[in-house]
């Protein structure tokens, strides 16, 4: 099925967002996620069950029988890793009518009344293909994130800023929404190289699309959106050694993007 017409500016567009799981059982609050779901027909969950061996599936399974129709589950038969979850759901959520598709954290570290303000990015600028959701510590905000993580992620932001060419600051939160585009499409066809850095992998594929038709001015195509709320919810998988294996991912990356080095003339991962 082909995703819905641009919606003109000013109008609200319809979206479809995945969320991974993996042994979420006594962190998913699924009343939350049904409360919000059920006043708005324009949005659709897609749970995917990474091979939970919890209670998660039958958590997720009881949502996708809510009579709203607001949820949908894709089980895996086995865990296959964040990345790969995220891949199945954003395949399953681009082979829907919704116009916007993205993906959440199930733990809702970023609240799910921030979408409100991704979807009116998208209302107010048609030509808009992506917004990521940024942990920026800004007074009025609340983003509550832990010290190693802040000064991790502000190494990680300069490397990624020079593999991609973009002036990027927050790639690793776990909000994101895209139109539902041929490049976001060609995004998600391969399975990714990484397991923790795909959303660079994403931001990767989606240049190497637009560079290779000559697509101008990309820049002007995303915006990070810095959240009003973030907080950082026990229980996460992320460990010290993750952030050792970071910079051998984002090499990988970098070597299997070489269309995106030539642009950027960028000599390697936090190079000069």
């Amino acid at each position: 099925m082909e995703p819905a017409p641009p919606a003109a500016a000013g109008a609200a567009p319809a979206a479809a967002i995945v969320v991974p799981c993996f042994d979420e059982a006594k962190r998913l609050h699924a009343d939350a996620f049904r409360d919000f779901a059920v006043p708005r027909p324009w949005l659709r969950f897609v749970f995917v069950d990474d091979g939970s061996r919890d209670a998660t599936r039958e958590i997720l399974a009881a949502l996708a029988r809510d009579p709203s129709g607001g949820f949908e589950l894709v089980a895996l038969d086995r865990n296959r890793g964040k990345a790969e979850a995220v891949r199945a759901g954003m395949l399953r959520a681009l082979a829907g009518p919704a116009e916007l598709v993205g993906f959440w954290d199930a733990d809702l570290a970023t609240p799910l009344a921030e979408l409100e303000r991704f979807r009116a990015c998208f209302a107010a600028e048609p030509g808009l293909e992506i917004v990521l959701g940024s942990r920026v510590r800004l007074l009025g905000h609340r983003v509550e994130r832990s010290e190693l993580r802040h000064y991790f992620g502000r190494i990680a932001a300069t490397c990624v800023s020079q593999i991609l060419g973009l002036p990027v600051y927050d790639t690793q939160c776990g909000a994101k929404l895209f139109r539902a585009t041929p490049a976001l499409r060609a995004a998600f066809q391969e399975p990714f190289l990484t397991r923790w850095e795909f959303d660079v992998e994403i931001l990767a594929r989606w240049l190497e699309h637009h560079r290779a038709r000559g697509s101008a001015d990309l820049h002007a195509r995303i915006r990070e959106l810095p959240l009003r709320e973030w907080r950082n919810v026990p229980g996460s998988r992320l460990r010290p050694r993750d952030f050792l294996r970071a910079p051998l991912e984002l090499l990988r990356i970098w070597r299997a993007h070489p269309d995106v080095r030539r642009a950027t003339g960028s000599a390697g991962p936090c190079s000069g």
